[in-house]
């Protein structure tokens, strides 16, 4: 969102992408038709164009909340295993291989 693409787009265009969505694509309308809803994506354009002017502390502040995929915690535990010195041990359901050659 802080990239130029995005940041290129007008008020109104952010505005209705968050509403409606995107057709075929993998951004969901967010609109709930009522003035409350509109309320907040209009505020959140606000937010995405303050995006690039947030301070350092505060980008990591937000990556730091940002929900994690199952994989992404699995991945952050074993580093965090692996520089804290304990055996990681590898979880055989976490690797993927090729069954083809069966």
């Amino acid at each position: 969102m802080r990239g130029a693409d995005t940041q290129s787009l007008s008020d109104g265009e952010l505005f209705s992408i968050i509403e409606h969505g995107i057709r075929l694509t993998g951004m969901p309308a967010w609109g709930t038709g009522t003035p409350e809803g509109e309320r907040d994506s209009w505020a959140l354009v606000h937010f995405i164009r303050r995006l690039p002017n947030l301070p350092s502390e505060d980008l990591e502040r937000i990556e730091q909340l940002t929900p994690k995929s199952a994989e992404q915690w699995r991945e952050e535990e074993e580093i965090r295993r692996f520089l804290a010195g304990e055996d990681v041990k590898a979880d055989p359901a976490s690797h993927k291989h090729d069954d083809s050659r069966q």
